[in-house]
């Protein structure tokens, strides 16, 4: 049994980014509160910026999303904020796909948390209270927008500071933001979603609730790529997903993902559909997997080549072996017997 968090607030439905002025408003209770936002660098030259409650006295960040998201340059963007005003910030407004999100989380966990990111990756290490936070997702998939993980990369270790103190205490869910993300990249976050849902359902650290909500994402999922496209129907889909996920684990798909973001770059929904390709032997779901891949004209490359040295693939084998938590979810406590090392080089050379 878990005593789980759930975004406290959401707002739904085409138009509702107009919404954000009204929730930032009642927060600016003098001339000194400020805004931060958070805004992925996408839209640096979009006309979402004429669209924001932005006011004089705010700061706005534009989050290098080109690589995933790294301590070191969270902990920059902490300081840009402290150095901006005195007083901290009357919320933190990310807007943008699972990295920016991501980012905003940690943000609002530092302005009130000594220390670097790379401190509280882990579970359960924030101890002060966060600064308000609301979410803004422009893609859908990562459930970033409702779970209480913030995905970080250190130099050793991709794992998410989890936390409480990670959930957004308001998120609004516009899909028309959906409209402007690439193909590619529409289908690679999607899918995120889809394992989520499957990891959930076929770990041991679910319950009724989690699968009722993994269920019926994967029943929209299947309503959006084989009959008819729905942002709205994908994003509440992704939002499910969130929550079935932040109220269970996810198991061997994600792990084996962080050691090739850690180590080869790859982005998150790119890199766990390479992983998740080649999980037929855990994962009946595997083959519908592969049928959302022809039904959306996708095709995935082969990643590791020549190029790739043995130490490198040595290193992605350990970076998946750090995440005890999901792996534990998915083959129980002597989980290390059965997903060996080996095991694990065995399936990234599949890769």
């Amino acid at each position: 049994m878990k005593n789980s968090t759930l975004v406290k607030k959401y707002i739904l439905g085409e138009g509702s980014l107009s919404q954000l002025i009204s929730v930032i408003k009642p927060k600016r209770i003098n001339k000194n509160s400020f805004v931060v936002f958070c805004i992925d660098h996408f839209f640096e030259n979009h006309n979402l910026r004429e669209n924001l409650p932005v006011e004089h006295n705010d700061l706005i960040l534009f989050i290098d999303t080109t690589d995933e998201p790294k301590a070191e340059y969270i902990d920059q963007l902490v300081q840009r904020v402290k150095k901006f005003k005195s007083n901290l910030p009357c919320s933190i407004v990310g807007i943008g796909g699972g990295s920016t999100l991501d980012i905003s989380k940690i943000i609002s966990i530092l302005l009130t948390n000594p220390g670097r990111a790379q401190n509280y990756q882990g579970w359960d290490l924030v101890k002060n209270k966060a600064v308000f936070k609301i979410g803004v997702p422009t893609i859908a998939g990562t459930g970033a927008e409702f779970t209480r993980t913030a995905v970080v990369t250190s130099k050793i270790k991709k794992l998410g500071i989890n936390s409480d103190q990670s959930v957004f205490d308001q998120v609004i869910l516009d899909p028309n933001l959906l409209k402007t993300v690439p193909k590619d990249q529409f289908f690679f976050t999607a899918m995120d979603c889809f394992v989520h849902n499957v990891e959930s359902l076929r770990g041991s650290q679910n319950d009724e609730l989690t699968i009722a909500f993994a269920e019926k994402s994967l029943e929209m999922m299947r309503d959006v790529f084989f009959r008819k496209m729905n942002y709205e129907k994908l994003m509440v889909a992704s939002v499910m997903g969130g929550i079935s996920i932040a109220n269970s684990n996810v198991g061997i798909c994600h792990p084996l993902s962080y050691g090739l973001s850690l180590v080869l770059g790859l982005h998150h929904g790119f890199a766990i559909c390479i992983a998740f390709n080649q999980l037929e032997e855990y994962y009946p779901e595997v083959k519908e997997f592969r049928d959302f891949l022809k039904k959306s004209e996708i095709e995935l490359p082969k990643i590791i080549n020549e190029k790739i040295t043995q130490d490198q693939i040595e290193k992605m084998a350990d970076a998946t072996l750090k995440n005890e938590k999901p792996l534990e979810n998915a083959f129980g406590k002597k989980w290390m017997d059965i997903f060996t090392k080996e095991k694990v080089i065995s399936l990234i050379k599949k890769m």
